[in-house]
């Protein structure tokens, strides 16, 4: 492949997008078959999170050729624990857009702006713990958790989730300018504003990006994707089971590690062709 012509900037979410927990590798294949696993990510000294190792060489070679910016929902301590392959990137987009990082550095600005507009558009983060407090149960959630002084999630067992909580915390929380999304064992609950999209236009701005590519496989990705002029799913998720699409969006087959393999495939071809 030649190389690109024009800055190509690469937004891609990480956890279920990228990478991948040992609960959502997806090897359906028989073990002999099975693709051989890097790990990316090591927790309290346990590995936590793998792509396959031809997954590994693709983004090396990506890195190299484009504008790669790890956009993710994860805080800035918990994106750091990760050890992508190849070249580190100038940018990372973390808390869901609340944070720009500029060769690893919070770039205090954009924080700032971004603090002013939730207060100016959103109900507070306390009224949504007081809701989420008065209205769980300890059978069925594990903990409690606040990303950044940004937003709210919960740790649950999925299997013991009342059917109807999720859909009238949703509803109560949307009247609030709030969004709530399901992931894996996670409910996430994000200000509306707070997307990754407005982060990844501002480094498409600085970097003088002419062509944006993305991926994601959950709610909190759709606006990530809407703004790419190109895009791409996993075949899971949380778009998946809700049959998201858009016009630019390719739906890929392929499920669990082996998605993430298939996406930087596509994001090379792409930004190279």
């Amino acid at each position: 492949m030649s190389a690109p012509t024009t800055t190509t900037l690469v937004a891609s979410d990480l956890d279920r997008t990228l990478i991948y927990s040992t609960a959502a590798l997806a090897l359906g294949m028989p073990d002999a078959q099975a693709p051989r696993l890097l790990c990316v990510e090591v927790h309290e000294s346990k590995p936590l999170s793998y792509m396959t190792e031809e997954a590994a060489e693709l983004l090396a070679r990506l890195t190299a050729e484009t504008v790669f910016v790890p956009t993710t929902t994860r805080t800035r301590k918990q994106y750091q624990r990760i050890q992508l392959p190849g070249t580190t990137p100038k940018y990372a987009i973390c808390a869901n857009g609340g944070h720009i990082l500029v060769d690893g550095v919070t770039d205090d600005d954009w924080h700032a702006s971004v603090v002013r507009r939730l207060a100016d558009e959103c109900a507070p983060l306390s009224e949504i713990r007081a809701y989420l407090t008065a209205t769980t149960d300890l059978s069925w959630v594990r903990k409690h958790r606040v990303a950044e002084d940004l937003f709210a999630y919960l740790v649950v067992d999925r299997e013991r989730l009342p059917e109807d909580w999720l859909d009238r915390f949703g509803a109560w929380a949307g009247d609030r300018g709030w969004t709530v999304s399901l992931q894996g064992r996670k409910v996430y609950a994000v200000p509306k504003p707070l997307t990754k999209s407005a982060a990844v236009r501002e480094v498409a701005r600085r970097t003088g990006a002419a062509l944006t590519l993305a991926a994601g496989d959950s709610l909190l990705d759709a606006d990530l994707l809407l703004a790419a002029d190109r895009a791409w799913r996993p075949g899971h998720g949380e778009l998946a089971d809700t049959a998201w699409t858009a016009p630019h969006l390719d739906v890929l087959a392929e499920r669990g590690v082996a998605a993430g393999e298939e996406i930087l495939r596509r994001f090379r071809a792409a930004a190279l062709s």
